[in-house]
C-alpha cells in the first residue's frame, strides 16, 4: 500500500530528501508550497503523513510550525536530522560574475549570509522554496539569476553549481518532524523523546518550579521556547522538547506537570534520533 506524504516544497527539496531517507516503503509525494498548505493536505485526508522542518542548528527553531501542530491537534510521531548543504546554481554556461540576483527560501539565504556578503552587487530575493526556485530558472531559462538549493535540485533541474556548499557553518543540520492526524503508539520502551506544551500562572517562580520537576525526574531539556498568547496579553505558552532514558521518569514528570500547569498538552512521544 502506498503512503502519501505531504512536504513543504517540491521534489528536489530538503523535505523531499527526508522522505527518501526516512520512509522505507513506497510513498507518493504531495508537493505543498507553504506549511499552511501542508497542514491542509493532512487535515483533508489528501495525505497520510507530513514532513515538516522544525528547527535548524544555525537559525534556531521554527516556532510558527510548533504553533501549527498545536493549533490543528496534530501528533509528532517521529523525527529526522538532515545535514544541509547549500549550493548556488544557475543555468549551464553562467558564471558567478553573471549573477545579478539570487533567489531562495529566507532560511537558506540566512544560512549562507557570510558567503553572500562577499557579493554585495547580488540582490537577495526571498522565495517560497529552494527547489521550486531552481525549477523555475530552468523552465523559464532565466539568465543572471541563481538559486540556492540542494545538489539533488541541481541534478533534477539540470542546473550548474557555481559555488558548492556555501552554508556559513559546515556542520549545518535541520531537524524535521513526521506528523499525523492520529497518534502513532510506540511501545513505551522505544519512546525516549517528547514534545510538550504548557501554560503557567503568571507569577514569580512558576517556570523555575516546573524546570526543577523535570530535573528531579531525570528529563533532559533539549529545547524551550515561549510563544505569546495573542488573546491574552503578557501570557505565554511554552513549547519544550525533552529526552529521557526511562519512560517511567517521563510519565512521573508528565503527571506532575499536568497538576502544576494551567494547561498541559503532549504534542508527541517518539524515538530520539539526534546524531
Amino acid at each position: 500500500m502506498t503512503t502519501k506524504i505531504a512536504i513543504q516544497g517540491i521534489k528536489g527539496s530538503f523535505h523531499h530528501q527526508v522522505v527518501k531517507e526516512y520512509f522505507s516503503e513506497n510513498v507518493e509525494i504531495d508537493e505543498c508550497l507553504s506549511f499552511d498548505e501542508l497542514i491542509d493536505s493532512l487535515l483533508s485526508g489528501k495525505s497520510d503523513q507530513a514532513v515538516m522542518a522544525i528547527e535548524n542548528s544555525i537559525a534556531g527553531p521554527i516556532i510558527p510550525n510548533y504553533a501549527l501542530i498545536d493549533k490543528n491537534n496534530l501528533h509528532i510521531i517521529g523525527e529526522h536530522y538532515l545535514s544541509i548543504h547549500q549550493n548556488m546554481m544557475a543555468l549551464k554556461g553562467q558564471k558567478l560574475e553573471d549573477i545579478k540576483e539570487v533567489h531562495s527560501h529566507p532560511m537558506a539565504l540566512l544560512q549562507c549570509m557570510d558567503f553572500l556578503k562577499k557579493y554585495p552587487n547580488i540582490k537577495l530575493v526571498e522565495d517560497k522554496d529552494t527547489a521550486e526556485t531552481a525549477r523555475r530558472i530552468q523552465e523559464k531559462q532565466l539568465t543572471g539569476i541563481a538559486a540556492i538549493a540542494s545538489k539533488t535540485a541541481s541534478e533534477m533541474y539540470d542546473l550548474e553549481i557555481l559555488a558548492p556548499e556555501i552554508q556559513t557553518i559546515k556542520n549545518n543540520m535541520t531537524r524535521f518532524v513526521i506528523i499525523k492526524k492520529q497518534n502513532s503508539f510506540l511501545p513505551e520502551n522505544e519512546i525516549n523523546r517528547a514534545s510538550i506544551k504548557f501554560e503557567l500562572d503568571h507569577k514569580r517562580g512558576s517556570l523555575a518550579a516546573v524546570l526543577n520537576v523535570m530535573s528531579d525526574c531525570k528529563l533532559n531539556l533539549t529545547k524551550i521556547q515561549s510563544l505569546p498568547k495573542i488573546e491574552t496579553p503578557w501570557k505565554y505558552s511554552f513549547f519544550l522538547d525533552v529526552t529521557f532514558e526511562k519512560y517511567e521518569d517521563y510519565a512521573k514528570a508528565k503527571s506532575l506537570l499536568n497538576i502544576m500547569a494551567e494547561y498541559f498538552k503532549v504534542l508527541g512521544e517518539y524515538k530520539n534520533t539526534r546524531p
